[in-house]
């Protein structure tokens, strides 16, 4: 539930809840006009925690600190979280071995970043009568890779779409053991 969206005080329409206190102690279920003078008798808010609860679980708190608290480890969960972007590398099943090269040059500087590629091949006419050939050049393209040195996982292996043939690799992960 988003900050913006808890009750506090008058907002809490219940007409019994389930209090507990600013030090944590369980009150017990008390009529919604007794928990808020409670409440102000000690200076702070009643907030409503879980508002699906039969009956409503609601804690007498400073609501202004409790809501910079949440923002505070909201902001936190984002400044360690990853974006994985997938980048997509198109070619045909008679592609020339040094266009080949480069292309695997492309997806080992993508997995490189850190992003997930799908490479995927390309079928037009007659070419969709020999998909086997498509599969050809997946595997030269994944030997290219390992030639290279480049540390990837096949998180789908090759799979015909319409007239695409395509597949999806991301860099693998390195432990830190030290």
């Amino acid at each position: 539930m988003a900050i913006k969206d808890l009750r506090i005080n008058k907002q809490i329409r219940a007409k019994e809840v389930f209090v507990i206190d600013a030090s944590g102690e369980q009150k017990g279920v008390m009529g919604v006009y007794d928990a808020i003078n409670l409440a102000d008798a000690e200076g702070l808010d009643l907030v409503e925690v879980s508002p699906n609860a039969k009956p409503p679980v609601c804690k007498i708190l400073d609501f202004g600190k409790y809501r910079y608290e949440q923002e505070k480890r909201i902001r936190e969960a984002k400044k360690n979280q990853t974006i994985i972007k997938v980048k997509e590398i198109r070619m045909q099943p008679k592609i020339e071995r040094n266009d080949l090269v480069t292309k695997s040059k492309f997806i080992a500087e993508f997995l490189g970043e850190g992003n997930k590629v799908k490479i995927g091949i390309r079928f037009r006419g007659r070419e969709l009568a020999h998909t086997e050939l498509g599969k050809v050049v997946l595997d030269k393209i994944l030997q290219e890779l390992t030639d290279n040195g480049v540390q990837f996982v096949i998180d789908r292996r090759p799979l015909m779409e319409g007239k695409m043939m395509s597949m999806m690799i991301s860099p693998k992960k390195v432990s830190k053991r030290n």
